[in-house]
């Protein structure tokens, strides 16, 4: 059984965590494989959005799976790792930077790096079994993917060390007043709602979102005036494009 599924149909890429047996804990295989994978979907010009999603009813992704990590390494061995480690953590960075939207649907325990690759999406569904929790201090581990990063944007400096420091657990409720869903449904509309979004998605151009996506990405780190002159090199780019115009036809014949 591979542990990891993609399915690709009607431009949305579909990325299965498939350990359902294990809550979809990311092991040395699944972690190998997921920034190569990821990147191909991101240069693939057939796929216009990519969601991501875990097997079963019981977990999105329960974070890492580091039964299987040798302990006690040397030095060299412990920089090689830590090498490794950034390696791995690239798939979070290429599911938020790459040029198409990504959508987390999240449907049951959302854990560690699992969290932190569900915050790295642009959009997050969940249903009304998915919960959170960074997890790391519970292995007194420090936290990784980005998810310090992620999380400190969407919920503000204070509630992202409350959540780090204490680990508690967020119900889906509670996930959603605090911005980490976008949506929450009953668990068996969590596919037709994912399916909702990305139908409404490829129905528009993939240069609108790639310029959008870039233009949202710069607004986090970047200041007002770098962000306006990026919005209107994009808007120009965009405006100028033959499905753009066809688009603004479409609109106003309606």
């Amino acid at each position: 059984m591979t542990s990891c599924m993609v399915n690709i149909e009607a431009g949305v890429a579909t990325v299965t965590l498939n350990r359902p047996e294990a809550y979809n804990t990311l092991d040395v295989e699944l972690l190998d494989r997921l920034p190569g994978l990821l990147s191909q979907l991101a240069d693939d010009s057939d796929v216009r959005c990519v969601v991501i999603t875990g097997a079963g009813d019981k977990a999105f992704c329960a974070g890492g799976d580091i039964s299987g990590l040798a302990s006690g390494e040397g030095i060299e061995e412990s920089q090689a790792l830590t090498q490794k480690l950034e390696a791995w953590a690239q798939s979070a960075r290429i599911l938020h930077e790459m040029p198409k939207p990504t959508i987390a649907a999240v449907n049951g325990a959302c854990a560690g790096a699992g969290m932190a690759l569900a915050l790295a999406c642009d959009l997050r569904v969940g249903s009304e079994n998915a919960h959170f929790t960074t997890a790391f201090i519970n292995v007194a581990m420090s936290g990784d993917f980005g998810g310090s990063y992620f999380l400190t944007h969407l919920v503000g400096t204070a509630k992202a060390r409350e959540l780090y420091f204490l680990s508690e657990r967020l119900s889906a409720v509670q996930a959603l007043k605090l911005n980490l869903l976008n949506w929450l449904v009953p668990h068996s509309e969590l596919e037709t709602k994912t399916k909702q979004i990305t139908d409404r998605i490829v129905a528009m151009p993939n240069l609108s979102y790639r310029n959008m996506k870039q233009n949202l990405n710069a607004a986090i780190n970047q200041d007002l005036g770098s962000v306006i002159k990026l919005e209107s090199k994009n808007m120009m780019e965009t405006a100028m494009s033959k499905e753009t115009q066809a688009a603004a036809i479409a609109f106003f014949n309606r």
